[in-house]
């Protein structure tokens, strides 16, 4: 007698099942589970929220003769009338190239000395000496732009502690807070002094992900301090690195306002202005919002740019970025 065996197809859209022991839970259920997470968050995405997304709405006023006292709905529209009057100012133009020129400089200057501080801080054995230096140098990022250029002007400023030293020994004085030449490498110093300590954070991080076997294998290989440092230490921090280098470049066109803002009298606006004063003193300052609009717009868009095609090249190179493909 023989039988017919029948064979059923799997539907081709058919999800495949759930690994042995996997129980998918409902929603109400994982935020029972999660909910002191869920409510330490709250306070995080209300912020988000107000100050990232809300002002997103004002970008409208870019494209109107905004009025504050006709409002929004109420202002006349000027179409991209306001980002051609923006195009045919040199001043707007001087303000980019300025933007573009301190960016460079703090991304060759500043990026790299968190991550060569958090290496040297990484190779200090004594764990109350180690506490104890990033504490020092930690402190400053808790101290105001105000306090820190006071700080910066009473040791390099014109009766500052250097120049006093210097008349003392009937040495030349050395103006340097207000040298428009040297301004770039100016506010980088502020900018190390006042944030490295803070951006090593990230990086003694990823140096606490690596695994400690490596290096002691690769010193019974007889590896030294260099090899362990060129072939684990920074191939472990490397996705680390790409990361903060993606979200640097994103953040280019924002130098710093405060600070340029506190020193721009100093040593004029040819050389600090930037996209964000330029915004502030052509557009808030003269009561032409939708001028100050459309310089800002003009950034966040080429701020977007910028991360997006870091994230493509970090992609290039392997790494994950802001987000995996």
């Amino acid at each position: 007698m023989a039988t017919t065996v029948t064979t059923k197809t799997a539907k081709p859209n058919t999800p495949p099942p759930p690994p042995a022991g996997h129980v998918k839970l409902h929603w109400r259920i994982r935020l029972r589970r999660d909910k002191s997470l869920v409510i330490m968050t709250i306070p995080a995405v209300v912020l988000l929220l107000v100050f990232n997304y809300a002002p997103l709405f004002g970008l409208i006023t870019a494209f109107q003769y905004y009025d504050p006292l006709a409002g929004v709905r109420n202002s006349q529209w000027a179409g991209v009338e306001q980002f051609t009057t923006l195009f045919q100012d040199p001043l707007f133009w001087d303000a980019l190239k300025n933007t573009l020129y301190l960016s460079l400089v703090q991304l060759i200057l500043f990026f790299p000395v968190p991550i060569v501080l958090a290496l040297l801080l990484n190779t200090v054995l004594s764990e109350r000496l180690r506490n104890l230096i990033q504490s020092i140098v930690y402190l400053p990022h808790f101290f105001s732009w105000v306090l820190t250029i006071t700080i910066f002007q009473q040791m390099l400023g014109g009766a500052g502690v250097l120049n006093q030293f210097l008349r003392q020994h009937d040495i030349g004085t050395w103006d340097i807070m207000t040298n428009s030449d040297t301004f770039a490498l100016l506010i980088t110093a502020q900018a190390v002094w006042k944030e490295a300590g803070w951006g090593i954070i990230v990086f003694l991080a990823a140096l606490a992900t690596i695994n400690i076997q490596l290096y002691e294998a690769a010193t019974v290989d007889g590896a030294g301090r260099w090899r362990r440092l060129w072939h684990i230490t920074l191939p472990g921090m490397r996705g680390v690195v790409v990361l903060m280098l993606v979200l640097r470049l994103g953040n280019a066109l924002t130098v710093g306002f405060e600070q340029l803002l506190l020193q721009r009298v100093a040593v004029g606006h040819q050389a600090a202005d930037v996209l964000d004063t330029f915004s502030f003193y052509y557009g808030i300052a003269t009561n032409n919002y939708s001028y100050g609009a459309a310089a800002g717009l003009f950034k966040s868009v080429i701020s977007l740019l910028l991360i997006w095609g870091a994230n493509k090249l970090a992609h290039a190179f392997g790494e994950d970025g802001l987000y995996r493909k």
